[in-house]
């Protein structure tokens, strides 16, 4: 199957947060379930560069490169081949009108269009020296932002590790108005990650998420890391299981 869209996802903040099962179960959708690493569910804070955006192999203009900053938790689905892993977004943030409109109006999916800008300041950090990255966006009239600093050269996660359940969920899943759900398979190598010497995050939790996260995400995080990205290509969407026999879900672009 061709993609539908293509595109290169870099220099990943992901600050990841220990969520009780019952703040995250109501927003489930339907024929997934809750993904857990050693019995403990999480959410990400991600912040990233979406560059080199095409569809169908057709550049999109003035949309090519923009930030985003998600925050997602994780869900199985279970395929013809076993259990595909996937992410849910609860909101995610772009600076384009364009692309949140017509997602979250035709195809349900929880865009908001806002100010950002970013800071990237990763120059020799492949060999181990310090870098930074922040992505930042402005609502209600401040600006409130994600950042970290990296410490080192990037590695290859450990397998079982919590990085790699973080960063290798390779489907994502949403729900629909009539209470389906759409699933959608995501492409790309897997990631190098550098571990952080310091995180931060500046975020009106409850007027972003909702009150149900501010427990968690007024917190320190469980762990943190920056990825390096990739070249990704994302699929056409498909209706899941007990939906299937309904219209096929929209080709949407999505987040990592």
């Amino acid at each position: 199957m061709r993609p539908f869209l293509t595109a290169e996802w870099r220099y990943l903040v992901m600050l990841n947060y220990e969520v009780a099962p019952e703040v995250l179960r109501p927003l489930v959708p339907r024929d997934t379930e809750l993904d857990t690493w050693q019995g403990r569910t999480f959410a990400s804070m991600v912040g990233f560069r979406f560059l080199d955006t095409r569809v169908r192999g057709l550049p999109v203009p003035f949309h090519r490169n923009f930030d985003e900053v998600n925050l997602r938790f994780y869900v199985r689905h279970l395929g013809p081949e076993g259990w595909r892993r996937g992410v849910v977004f609860v909101k995610e943030i772009v600076p384009r009108q364009a692309i949140a409109t017509v997602a979250r109006v035709l195809y349900n999916e929880p865009y908001v269009a806002l100010p950002m800008r970013h800071v990237v300041e990763m120059e020799g950090a492949h060999t181990g020296a310090p870098g930074r990255v922040e992505y930042a966006w402005k609502a209600g009239g401040k600006w409130q932002h994600l950042a970290a600093t990296t410490l080192g050269p990037p590695q290859a996660s450990e397998p079982g590790s919590e990085a790699e359940f973080i960063t290798e969920h390779y489907w994502g899943y949403t729900a629909q108005r009539d209470g389906g759900c759409a699933e959608y398979r995501v492409e790309h190598p897997r990631w190098s990650v550098w571990q952080v010497d310091t995180t931060a995050l500046e975020v009106d939790v409850e007027g972003m998420y909702g009150a149900r996260f501010v427990p968690f995400l007024r917190g320190k995080p469980s762990s943190a890391f920056v990825a390096d990205g990739s070249a990704v290509a994302v699929y056409p969407g498909t209706r899941t299981g007990s939906g299937a026999g309904q219209s096929p879900a929209s080709e949407t672009p999505r987040a990592a």
